[in-house]
């Protein structure tokens, strides 16, 4: 209700995100962390089933070391290439747009892949989808982001993220199932592929119907940003909001992003540590079924399923969600640290103890234990910070950038993790990746600390975003007009 005494009258007045950033949680914060973690399930899907899908289609199309590589490493070559140019595109056309049309790209990319009749079709078809998956991984990151309250802010991204355990598990379980029912080796990679586009056709609609940033709204289109508010306040069933002022901020062009010098240190920062992190994460799980075949050579495929799905279910689903419960506690840049000191410390003593890398046993429990602040440290921490530290007319440009020079390190450890593995063993390989850790631990020191901090705050903007350039107070007549949250959802 409106103190009729202060209807019509200027005074001074909350700007968009101050009301954001101390916005209570809600059923909003729940169904946006739902429909974009259904898109992030699908990018952890198709990335991570490739693993086995490859070790089938190199035995039926009898492919080279190098074709096979190139199976499993195309859609994340393709996600570089996504991550930027879609993380831009986000930046000029707006958070929402993208949004849908990665998630189409998607689907397009995971049917042609399933009906691939030779290997340059399917390493042509996994690229398209990983334009997609690519795209969605700053678009998805930035708008939950510039959702969130400033004390859940880690949990909520936290939690699209941590969708990826769902990818991880329900991959290896669809191609257990497969397996086990007799279904030809043909049948089953392309079942397995085809899979990959149910999820992302189910959040296209809905994707369609949610909101664009208030944030991103505010600074591009000013006073328009009144319209989307209650849609990112999140108080169901509150109507509107006096005292709302637009606000502005001054744009960034892409040059000036590019050379500017705490730019240049963030961007080195979160790409830096995104791409050492992912060249010893998927370097090591696209591979997991040669590394568990040098330790345990006699194994089968359906054993190193079961290893693998053990793995993922034991130890990196309660990483996810303890990252989750506690990070804005902790610290997100602290957990970075945190995770890189223990996976470096575990990466090295499996290549320097010969007899942890020749039973399966104490392989996997130690192999497990870094899986675990893997989850709990950099593999959620490199997806949050960049969605935190950029300001707003370039979050999904540096979010795009980090996670596409990640992905670039991800494509590096398909290819040379193997070859490492052939010319200095599976201990030296996993020596080179606790290096690699440690790497990351000592780059995440030029990262600020964002946990509980506005936005605005951590991307230096307080100066101009906390000053209302409307001032006046909304009278009963605007907060009539003002549509509600439902309203917002379900508009086209």
């Amino acid at each position: 209700m409106i103190d009729p005494n202060l209807a019509g009258q200027a005074v001074s007045s909350p700007t968009v995100s101050d009301l954001l950033n101390e916005a209570p949680r809600s059923r909003f914060h729940h169904r946006a962390v739902v429909i974009s973690g259904a898109g992030f399930f699908t990018d952890a899907y198709d990335l991570f089933v490739i693993s086995t899908v490859a070790a089938l289609v190199s035995k039926q199309w009898n492919l080279s070391t190098a074709q096979t590589s190139w199976v499993t490493g195309s859609a994340i070559l393709a996600a570089f290439v996504g991550a930027l140019a879609f993380g831009r595109l986000a930046d000029v056309l707006g958070r929402k747009r993208v949004y849908v049309v990665v998630a189409l790209i998607m689907i397009i990319g995971a049917v042609a892949s399933a009906a691939a009749p030779s290997f340059l079709w399917l390493v042509v078809a996994r690229f398209v989808l990983g334009l997609g998956v690519g795209g969605d991984y700053p678009v998805s990151a930035v708008l939950m982001s510039e959702y969130s309250n400033r004390s859940d802010r880690g949990r909520f991204v936290g939690l699209v993220f941590s969708m990826q355990a769902l990818g991880l598990i329900i991959g290896p379980l669809v191609a257990l199932v497969l397996l086990a029912s007799g279904v030809g080796h043909d049948l089953t990679w392309r079942l397995l592929l085809a899979f990959g586009a149910v999820p992302a056709a189910a959040v296209i609609y809905l994707r369609s119907r949610m909101p664009e940033s208030p944030r991103f709204t505010a600074q591009v289109r000013g006073e328009a940003a009144a319209a989307a508010l209650d849609a990112a306040t999140f108080s169901e069933g509150v109507v509107g909001h006096p005292g709302v002022v637009s606000q502005e901020t001054r744009r960034i062009s892409l040059r000036q992003f590019l050379t500017h010098g705490r730019m240049l240190v963030l961007l080195l920062g979160t790409a830096g540590t995104w791409f050492l992190f992912d060249y010893a994460y998927y370097g090591n799980t696209l591979s997991l079924p040669v590394i568990l075949k040098d330790v345990d050579p006699g194994a089968s495929l359906v054993a190193k399923l079961v290893w693998t799905l053990g793995i993922f279910t034991v130890f990196a689903l309660p990483g996810y969600a303890l990252a989750v419960s506690r990070m804005d506690r902790i610290g997100h840049r602290r957990l970075q640290h945190i995770g890189f000191a223990v996976i470096a410390v575990a990466f090295l003593v499996l290549g320097a103890v010969h007899e942890l890398t020749t039973a399966i046993g104490p392989f996997l429990a130690v192999f497990g234990l870094s899986y675990f602040f893997i989850e709990f440290g950099p593999n959620t921490t490199t997806f949050v910070l960049p969605s935190e530290v950029f300001p707003v007319s370039m979050r999904t440009t540096g979010h795009g950038v980090a996670a596409g020079v990640g992905k670039l390190g991800a494509f590096a450890g398909v290819f040379l993790v193997p070859q490492l593995e052939l010319h200095i063993g599976l201990r030296g390989m996993l020596v080179v990746a606790g290096l690699a850790a440690i790497a990351g631990f000592l780059l995440t020191f030029v990262l600020p600390e964002p946990a509980r901090r506005t936005l605005e705050a951590v991307s230096g903007e307080d100066a101009t975003a906390a000053v209302p350039l409307v001032a006046r107070a909304w009278t009963e007549d605007d907060v009539r007009r003002a549509p509600t949250a439902g309203e917002l959802l379900t508009e086209t």
